[in-house]
């Protein structure tokens, strides 16, 4: 004879019901987060190579492919994907912002998701200067909002759950991805949903080393700082590369927020036309360059790192320029990889300034010093790079040259990239319907 249950049991047994329920929403999201990022990097690498397939034909014809597909790229997510353009990690913050249902589906939804994945990978196979990374994170955090939409109020936690685990993923950096998610997306650490978040991003972890194996995104190196005088590397790359960082989100952060002149209407106005402009910039950089900054820069940091052979000297200024049109010019594409790339190039030309120093070394100390510029969150991009070389013995060195990056970089842009950016999202998100934005560019 069954016993009917009383009330307290009920309760219990909707609590326990409603606690598990919320577990695996963030572990099924985890695991499709994983699956998303793993794919996303394969069809990367397969733009990238068909990109590499044209200019073996003749490097010329990016005068012609660069700025049409940027053309194409904008004017798609002007028409069908609204809200998908640049990194995408600033939508994902501003969504966690939001309160309102429909303001956030705005920024994260599958609709979003999908536009986000095909105009990246066009962005890419135009030869555009963006990474995947920071699509990643979008894509992460609008798949697990569609999983939560049974539990509005437990959805600021799913997007931050659903970034961290993107990042994780993306790099194989499952610690990143949580610092990431801490210092960057949260700037708070939120003892509830915690647990829940990690649980996330070893989901993602594990399915990404299931589908793509083990592996140091730059490979494993042992390379450190020995003498006294190689120490000297440190303020020199993070004074230089906050500078550039500073420099480079500034100019995004201006750009994104408009001009009131001439200038400044006739972007807004035409915004194609300035697609095209940019796309034939950076299709001038990547002919000066002899071929070097198209794409996302993975390959030629990584074969500098594991070769020990510099860059060619101009390789990070024309790699900055290359990702300033690209991150100004309205396509989807993050700035993560490039970033790193960008970094590598400066690092790589304060190695001439040391000749017995090992290249390697200074090289990832321009890498952190730049991405720590240009996102203000010393702690990611100090654990970050770390994971991304397997490589512990530069610890110290890392996180002294973030801070220095930081500092300095403050100096010259007064918020990261991403919560400036993402203020705009939600000014645009809460403004009332039908009202008119300010006439400047966006």
């Amino acid at each position: 004879m069954l016993w009917p249950l009383s009330t307290r049991h009920k309760r219990l047994f909707r609590l326990t019901s409603a606690r598990w329920q919320r577990r695996a929403i963030f572990l099924l999201g985890g695991i499709g987060v994983g699956a998303t990022a793993v794919a996303l990097a394969q069809l990367a690498d397969l733009a990238q190579h068909a990109f590499a397939l044209l200019l073996a034909k003749s490097r010329y014809a990016v005068l012609a492919v660069t700025p049409l597909g940027f053309v194409l790229s904008a004017y798609l997510t002007i028409r069908l994907f609204p809200n998908a353009q640049g990194s995408g990690i600033p939508q994902a913050i501003a969504a966690r912002h939001l309160t309102d249902q429909s303001a956030r589906e705005s920024l994260v939804s599958i609709r979003i998701a999908i536009g986000k994945t095909i105009l990246t990978l066009l962005g890419l196979l135009c030869g555009g200067s963006v990474g995947r990374e920071g699509p990643t994170v979008q894509v992460g955090a609008s798949i697990m909002f569609a999983l939560g939409r049974v539990s509005p109020r437990r959805q600021p936690g799913l997007i931050l759950a659903g970034a961290a685990a993107g990042v994780a993923a993306a790099f194989n950096t499952p610690l990143a991805g949580i610092v990431f998610g801490i210092e960057e997306m949260s700037r708070a650490f939120e003892t509830r949903t915690s647990s829940l978040i990690i649980a996330a991003v070893i989901a993602a972890g594990l399915t990404s080393l299931a589908l793509a194996g083990n592996y140091a995104y730059f490979g494993s190196s042992a390379m450190s700082l020995a003498r006294g005088t190689d120490w000297l590397a440190v303020p020199l790359c993070g004074v230089a590369g906050g500078l550039a960082g500073g420099l480079f989100s500034r100019i995004v952060i201006a750009m994104a927020r408009g001009f009131k002149n001439p200038l400044g209407y006739a972007i807004k106005d035409h915004p194609l036309w300035f697609a095209f402009a940019c796309g034939i910039a950076v299709a001038i950089c990547g002919l000066v360059s002899g071929d070097t900054i198209y794409g996302t820069g993975y390959v030629q940091v990584k074969t500098a790192l594991e070769h020990s052979s510099p860059l060619p000297p101009d390789f990070g200024v024309l790699k900055l320029l290359a990702t300033t049109f690209a991150a100004i010019s309205g396509i989807p594409g993050g700035i993560f990889s490039p970033s790193l790339a960008v970094g590598a190039g400066i690092g790589s030309n304060i190695a001439s300034f040391f000749h017995d120093a090992p290249l390697g070394a200074i090289m990832l100390l321009g890498m952190v010093s730049y991405f720590a510029g240009v996102v203000q969150a010393p702690i990611t991009a100090f654990v970050i790079v770390t994971e991304m070389t397997d490589n512990h013995g530069m610890v110290v060195p890392l996180m002294a040259a973030a801070l220095i990056a930081h500092a300095t970089s403050r100096m010259i842009c007064e918020e990261g990239i991403y919560h400036a950016l993402a203020k705009g999202f939600v000014e645009r998100a809460t403004r009332p319907h039908g009202a008119k934005a300010p006439h400047a560019s966006n």
